[in-house]
Parts: C-alpha cells; sequence; structure tokens
C-alpha cells in the first residue's frame, strides 16, 4: 500500500480533528509529517501529538510555511483562513505539493481562481476543495453541466456568530433579520472567514458572482444551517445541512484525503 506524506497548515480546531482520525486509523495511507500555524505554540502542540502517539515516525512543527515546504508534502491540509490560503497556495503547487483546502472563498477572486489553476496545471498538482460544513456538490456540477440553472443559498446563524463585522449590532439579540444579501464575491469580501461554503456552492454551479446569497440572523440559534435550492427546466434540487457545531468542516477534510487514496471514489 503505497503512503503519502501531508503537513497541516493551521494547527486550530479542525486540525485537531483530522490528527484524531490519523490516530484512530482512518487514514491508513498517509503519514503527517509538518505542521505550521501563525502561532508556533499551536503547531508544535500537533507534533507533540504525533510525537507521543503510537505512530513510528515524528511531525516537525515548521517556523515559517518555507520550512514546511522544504520537507516536500505530497498533500498540504490549509485549515487556516482565505487569506493564508492566498500567500500559501501557488508557493505549495509551485513546490510539488497538492492542496486539500477549507478556504475556499479565497477562490471568489476570478483571478485568483484562474492562476490557480494554470499553476496547479503546470505542476502537475491539484487543489481538492473539502465540503466543509455543505454537500450537494455532486448534484450541483451535475445540472450545471445538463442546461441553465439559478442557485440560492440562505443561511441561518445566531448573532454572536456575526460579532465584529460591519453588520452586528445588539438588536439582532432580539429580532430576527436578514444581514445581507448578494452574490458570493460580495458575501465573502463582508465576511472573510464565515462563508466559505456560499464560495464552494457557487463555484460547483453557477459561479460567485450569479448565486443568490442570504444570511440570516436569528436570536438563541446554535450553530449553522445552510440551505443551497438549485432549479433548472428540468431540476429542482434542494440539500439543507444544519451543524451544530464547526466539526463537521474537519471531518469533511479526513472524508476528502480518504476519498482521494481510495480505489473506489465518490
Amino acid at each position: 500500500m503505497k503512503t503519502y506524506t501531508f503537513a497541516i497548515a493551521g494547527c486550530g480546531k479542525l486540525a485537531h480533528i483530522i490528527v484524531g482520525a490519523l490516530l484512530k486509523d482512518l487514514l491508513p495511507q498517509f503519514k503527517l509529517i509538518a505542521s505550521h500555524s501563525r502561532t508556533f505554540e499551536k503547531a508544535q502542540e500537533i507534533a507533540d501529538i504525533i510525537e507521543t502517539s503510537t505512530l513510528e515516525y515524528s511531525c516537525k512543527a515548521c517556523a515559517t510555511f518555507e520550512e514546511l515546504l522544504e520537507l516536500k508534502p505530497d498533500y498540504i491540509v490549509e485549515t487556516a483562513s482565505p487569506s493564508a490560503f492566498k500567500e500559501w497556495a501557488l508557493p505549495a503547487l509551485k513546490n510539488g505539493s497538492s492542496i486539500v483546502t477549507l478556504s475556499i472563498g479565497a477562490l471568489a477572486d476570478a483571478d485568483f481562481y484562474k492562476t490557480v489553476q494554470q499553476t496547479a496545471l503546470e505542476n502537475n498538482t491539484r487543489v481538492h476543495l473539502a465540503s466543509g460544513a455543505i454537500g450537494g456538490f455532486d448534484v450541483l456540477r451535475t445540472v450545471s453541466l445538463m442546461e441553465e440553472n439559478t442557485v440560492t443559498f440562505t443561511t441561518q446563524k445566531g448573532p454572536d456568530s456575526l460579532k465584529n463585522t460591519d453588520v452586528y449590532d445588539d438588536s439582532l439579540q432580539n429580532e430576527t433579520r436578514e444581514v445581507f444579501k448578494g452574490n458570493a464575491k460580495e458575501a465573502i469580501a463582508l465576511f472573510p472567514t464565515r462563508v466559505n461554503v456560499a464560495v464552494a456552492a457557487s463555484l460547483a454551479s453557477v459561479g460567485p458572482e450569479k448565486i443568490q446569497v442570504s444570511i440570516n440572523s436569528v436570536p438563541g440559534f446554535v450553530g449553522d444551517d445552510h440551505r443551497i435550492e438549485i432549479k433548472s427546466d428540468q431540476i429542482h434540487a434542494v440539500v439543507d445541512v444544519y451543524s451544530k457545531t464547526a466539526q463537521i468542516a474537519g471531518w469533511s477534510v479526513v472524508n476528502t484525503l480518504r476519498n482521494i487514496v481510495s480505489p473506489i471514489a465518490f
């Protein structure tokens, strides 16, 4: 059985989920050889978990992304942010590493998307978009190949999750309100780390500038509810995913890694 090396860039809660799956032997064809985070201590924490496990290899905590690239991992799992993905993607692809990312919002920038695509082609590498907290990419892509269609993306969030954004005010604690209406490109500009899923759905269908996005604040709401609806002449499909926590995003990376090496791919 062939083994692949990977590194994690961005060592928060989602990275710990991936490492946990590794320790449960859910990723038997992968070895985690490096970790990197804006805060070195977080990268070291990930490396220490591997060091103290029963795995027969070590993981290096890297102070810089360049140090990580020197190890030439087959894959880099990026769980940091769209801004980090924009900074790291091209050097990683040019270095021969494919990427698994949750920071899909960065690809709402059409010029950057094209550059990433071309760089991956030129270096025989790939960018795998993990599904995060949504699903239905298969039906979105299939219908979009078939015929013209329209896609809407509607999200419900609790007001606390909107704090430190331009749309938040204390009245949201007591009233339900649509705080954003527009397209995915506009949404990711306003909420740089909160609507990667909307950009993902748009890339699988009509594109960031054509998808209709609505973000709604609901008092007392816990978690996120994402509803994607696609309509064409022949098809009407709805994908509605509620998640109490962000854990599903970390597990979607685990699923993506498993799918990459599986002889039977979903």
